[in-house]
C-alpha cells in the first residue's frame, strides 16, 4: 500500500450499503481509481463529504493506493475547483451527468494520462464558467477522441466522405460505415476548432442530435465494450 496525493476527477459514485459510497475517480498521477468511503452518508459530521463525490468534481485528495486490486481509501479530501454553475444550471447538469457516463465507459487504465487529465480539467473549468454550451457535448465529444487514440485522421479532409471505423476521409462511400453529405458537412464543422469558437456555431436542434448520433456511433465502432449511456435520451430531451 502507497500514500499518494493527487488531483482527481470524479466519474461516478455508488451507494454501498446504507451509509458508504464506491466512487471512482481519474487521477492525475495514477489514471482509474475505485474507492470505498465508509459512513459518509450517514448523520454524523465528517471531514470527508458526499457531497465531494457528485460527478466531474475536481478533487485534491490523500489516498492509500492498494496494488492488489482491493478498492482504496482516502485519507484527506478537498475540493480544488468549485463550479459555479455545473451543479445548479440543469443544462449543464444534463451535460455533465452524460459526459461523466461516456468518461466511466471510455477511460478503463490505471495508469497516469496527464494529456487526458489536463483536457478534463480545462474543459470541465471552461463549460462551468460559460452560458452557451448547447453544443460543447459535441466539441468535447470529438476532442476527447484525441487522446483515446482514434482523433479523426484529417489529411485527406477534402474527400467526399468520412470512414468511421477507418477513422478517415475517402471517396469510397460505404454505407454502413461512412457519412457523407450534410452529415458530412456537420461533422467537419466540429474539426480544429477550441471551445470559444463553439459559441458562435448555429445548429439546428436536429443537426445537434444527428452529429450527438454520429459521434456516439464513432465511440461505439472503436472502443470494445463501449455502452450507449443511459442518459443519453435525457441529454436529447433537455435540447429539444
Amino acid at each position: 500500500m502507497a500514500v499518494v496525493t493527487t488531483k482527481a476527477i470524479v466519474f461516478n459514485s455508488l451507494k454501498y450499503g446504507d451509509t458508504s459510497l464506491i466512487v471512482r475517480c481519474f487521477t492525475l498521477k495514477e489514471g482509474l481509481k475505485s474507492y470505498m468511503v465508509k459512513g459518509v452518508l450517514s448523520s454524523k459530521k465528517r471531514s470527508i463529504k458526499a457531497a465531494y463525490f457528485q460527478p466531474l468534481t475536481q478533487l485534491q485528495i490523500e489516498a492509500n493506493h492498494n496494488n492488489k486490486g482491493k478498492l482504496n481509501s482516502f485519507k484527506e479530501v478537498r475540493v480544488i475547483h468549485l463550479y459555479k454553475e455545473i451543479h445548479t444550471s440543469i443544462f449543464k447538469q444534463t451535460i455533465v451527468l452524460f459526459l461523466a457516463e461516456v468518461l466511466s465507459e471510455s477511460v478503463k487504465e490505471e495508469e497516469a494520462n496527464p494529456q487526458l487529465f489536463s483536457y478534463l480539467e480545462t474543459a470541465f473549468s471552461w463549460l462551468d464558467t460559460h452560458s452557451k454550451t448547447a453544443n460543447f457535448h459535441l466539441l468535447f465529444l470529438l476532442n476527447l477522441t484525441r487522446y483515446l487514440g482514434f482523433y479523426p485522421d484529417t489529411s485527406n479532409a477534402s474527400n467526399s466522405c468520412f470512414n468511421l471505423i477507418d477513422g478517415n476521409f475517402t471517396e469510397h462511400i460505404s454505407r454502413k460505415e461512412s457519412i457523407f453529405g450534410k452529415e458530412l458537412t456537420l461533422f467537419k464543422t466540429l474539426l480544429g476548432i477550441n471551445f470559444d469558437k463553439i459559441e458562435s456555431i448555429k445548429f439546428s436542434k436536429s443537426e445537434r442530435q444527428q452529429l450527438l448520433q454520429i459521434l456516439i456511433k464513432y465511440f461505439e465502432l472503436h472502443l470494445e465494450g463501449f455502452r450507449r449511456p443511459k442518459s443519453l435520451e435525457i441529454l436529447q430531451t433537455v435540447f429539444t
